[in-house]
This record gives C-alpha cells, sequence and structure tokens, in this order.
C-alpha cells in the first residue's frame, strides 16, 4: 500500500477489495460498470483545507484558485466553491460551469490565450472579477466587446523552464501564453494597458509548468517579476504546477513547504502590500481519483510480453500517449495479493500507441479482474473522448462508504445526439 499514490483513506477490506472514500471497488464496479472515474472526496476537501492553512500561517492577503481545467466537473466546482476557494477558468466552458457550480463571478479568473468575442462578453456580462490578458491583440478586444470598466492581471513569460516534460513547460520565452519579459514585450503591455480607459491593470501573473518536484524555479520567477512591480501591482498570481506521486519513487514537495517558499519569494522581491495568488489543480485532485477497468484479453508473446487489454484506453486517460506520463495500477480484487506477473496494460483503441502502462507488475491477472490505476483525477476526465466510438465514462464521488454518480457514463445513442 505505501507505494501506491492512493487517495487518503484507501484500505483492502476483509475480502481483499480496494475501498476508496469507503466503497468496495469491485462492488462499484458491478454496480456503475467499467470504465470508471472513482473520487474520493475528502482527500479533495483536505487538500483544499491544507493550501488555505498553509497561507493563513503567513497572511490573511491570498486566495486559492481551483485550476478547473484539471477535473472541469460541475460538482468539482461545487465541492471547491464550499470549502472557500476563488476558481481559474481557461473558456466559455469552463466558465459556464464555475457560475452553474455557484462561484461568485468575483472570485473567477479567467485565463486563455485566444478568448474569443463570445468568452469575453460572457465574462462581462457574468461579472467575472479579473481577466488574465495575455496578447495585444486580446487588449484591443477587450475594448471593444467589454461594456464596463473590468479588472486585468497581465500574464509574463518569466523565462524559466522548470524541470518537467517539455509539453508542460509554459514560463520559457518560446511560449504561446503571456508577455515576454526576456524582450521587452510584457514592459510594453503594463504601459499599453496602463493607458485603457476600459481595463483596470491589477496585477501579475506567471505559470512556468506543472508536475514540478523541484520549487526553486518558482523562487527565480518571482524575482524576475521584480523588475516589472509598480504602484499599480496589488496582486501577484503566481500560477500553480505542484507535481504529484504517480508512483514509486516519485517525491513531491509538501504543500506547505510549497506555499511557504511562494510566499517567501514574494515578500523578499515585492514586500507585504501585495495579495498573492495561487492555481492548483493537479496537487487537488490528481491523487483523490483512481479509474478502475475490466481485464478483457490476455495475451502472451513468448519471449517478448504479455498484453492485459483493458475495457477503456486513450479515451479515458490519453495522458501516457500524450505526454508519456507514467502510472501503475493494481487488481482491485486482490490488492493484497504479490505482485509477480509483469505484464503492460493496453488499451481497446486500433491504436498501436494505446498503452496505458508498460511493464507493470501484477498480481496473477485474469479475464474479469478489475485493474485500477491510481492517481487519475487529474486531467483523465477533462481529456476524455470518444475515439473510435467509445462512450466516455462517468465520474463517481465516494464519501462515507456512499457512492454518487456526478457525471453518467456516456451511452451509445449519446454518440448521435448532435448529428444533423
Amino acid at each position: 500500500m505505501a507505494a501506491m499514490p492512493y487517495p487518503t483513506g484507501t484500505i483492502v477490506n476483509d475480502g481483499g477489495h480496494l475501498e476508496i472514500g469507503g466503497c468496495d471497488v469491485i462492488e462499484l464496479a458491478r454496480e456503475f460498470g467499467t470504465p470508471a472515474y472513482l473520487f474520493a472526496v475528502d482527500e479533495m476537501r483536505d487538500r483544499a483545507r491544507a493550501y488555505q492553512r498553509s497561507f493563513a500561517a503567513h497572511t490573511d492577503r491570498f486566495e486559492v484558485l481551483f485550476a478547473s481545467k484539471a477535473l472541469p466537473v460541475t460538482a468539482a466546482y461545487r465541492l471547491f466553491a464550499e470549502e472557500g476557494l476563488s476558481v481559474d477558468v481557461a473558456s466559455g466552458g469552463e466558465l459556464t460551469m464555475a457560475l452553474k457550480a455557484g462561484f461568485d463571478p468575483a472570485k473567477i479568473y479567467m485565463h486563455g490565450n485566444n478568448k474569443t468575442d463570445a468568452e469575453l462578453a460572457l465574462a462581462g456580462a457574468s461579472g467575472v472579477g479579473h481577466l488574465i490578458v495575455d496578447s495585444f491583440d486580446e487588449i484591443e478586444r477587450c475594448e471593444r466587446v467589454l461594456a464596463k470598466d473590468q479588472d486585468v492581471l497581465i500574464r509574463v513569460t518569466p523565462g524559466i523552464k522548470p524541470s518537467t516534460h517539455s509539453f508542460i513547460q509554459t514560463g520559457q520565452l518560446d511560449s504561446k501564453f503571456g508577455f515576454g519579459l526576456e524582450d521587452g514585450t510584457a514592459a510594453r503591455a503594463i504601459e499599453r494597458v496602463l493607458e485603457s480607459d476600459r481595463l483596470n491593470l491589477v496585477g501579475l501573473h506567471f505559470h512556468i509548468g506543472s508536475q514540478i518536484f523541484e520549487i526553486e524555479p518558482f523562487r527565480l520567477a518571482v524575482e524576475a517579476l521584480g523588475e516589472l512591480r509598480g504602484e499599480w501591482c496589488e496582486i501577484l498570481d503566481l500560477g500553480g504546477g505542484l507535481g504529484i506521486s504517480y508512483g514509486e519513487g516519485d517525491s513531491p514537495p509538501e504543500i506547505e513547504e510549497y506555499v511557504n517558499l511562494k510566499v517567501q519569494a514574494v515578500r523578499d522581491v515585492f514586500g507585504d502590500g501585495v495579495k498573492i495568488l495561487i492555481e492548483p489543480g493537479r496537487s487537488l485532485v490528481g491523487t483523490a481519483g483512481v479509474t478502475i477497468y475490466t481485464i478483457g484479453t490476455i495475451k502472451e508473446i513468448p519471449g517478448v510480453r504479455t498484453y492485459v487489454a483493458v475495457d477503456g484506453g486513450m479515451s479515458d486517460n490519453l495522458r501516457p500517449m500524450l505526454y508519456d506520463a507514467k502510472y501503475t495500477a493494481v487488481i482491485a480484487d486482490r490488492a493484497n495479493d504479490p505482485a509477480d506477473t509483469r505484464v503492460t496494460v493496453a488499451g481497446s483503441h486500433c491504436e498501436s500507441g494505446d498503452i496505458l502502462i508498460r511493464d507493470v507488475d501484477l498480481a496473477d491477472p485474469r479475464v474479469g479482474d478489475i485493474l485500477l490505476t491510481p492517481a487519475t483525477g487529474a486531467y483523465g476526465h477533462s481529456m476524455a473522448n470518444n475515439y473510435n466510438g467509445m462512450p466516455r465514462p462517468p465520474v463517481i464521488f465516494c464519501e462515507n462508504g456512499e457512492a454518487r454518480v456526478v457525471v453518467r457514463r456516456e451511452s451509445w445513442d449519446d454518440l448521435l445526439t448532435r448529428d444533423m
């Protein structure tokens, strides 16, 4: 159990089955089918509270924003709104869900490197508290579309490249996001917005990447932004990026350590008068969620490998194919049995690259077993797709032994609903 990144409170019951949020995983598979995303609600709440406690130990001038692209589910928005968080949205769709879930529009921060006129109009009409401005074109669009004055932050690319996959590095100069610090465009953007009679510049934003374990680059990014500070700067949004454990060998920093570094960096460079914002997503929901599958085919290629095929794959977890993300797995029916059989877990899609986990040790996998992959709470559901006509799985919240479906499973008929 110790090496697996299960949700807090996960146990193996007397029947040898895993329990998530007090719910027997095998019973959930029988009731709701597979694949399915399961979430331990207590862990989501605990992580939100840990962020707020860590900040409150230093200052009362902070906001913790749920980076909702990690899990854009109305029930998740509602949960984090109840916990007092603000929210980061990056599209009109995410904004719609956040509003439907009950977020105060004043606590919504809207991102996006190519916001459309329709999205900007919705943000303005909804009373969104802050827009994070990403380009000179967007400044002009805001001035043309918005019917009233709007508080904005400028997104800066500070020229910092953390140690993470290149596809999820976002703070370097060569990025589709934000205004460059090194080339002077960030300074020009500040001048441009300060001259606007529609936009009210109140702060700066950066996000240097995701799944980061070495947190010193965050300090370097704050120091880099120091050259842009001015009396107008009331808010510093330091983005997200804290990594999580996906398996044995991963040792992410604790939330408290991560928050402490960011708070101290801001104080050292900007003093005590600035409100500090951060945007956790993966570290709020990543290890709270697991995905369950049913094993359908086992194919041994003598002297090469054994493929264990499950009833999902790249339609419900695209990250291994997109980022070469590494996961582990367990046979949930026999969670305490020794993992003594090396296999490769393959999906059901018509792609050779549809491999969820390469070379993982499982407990004597059998056709019909329930296979569970931990730490799929972030970006599994949000990147889910209908490749090969696969209906997307349900999202099930588990708490105190009770399970409730918060996003239903798609049906084959659902695949036809947009046809004309």
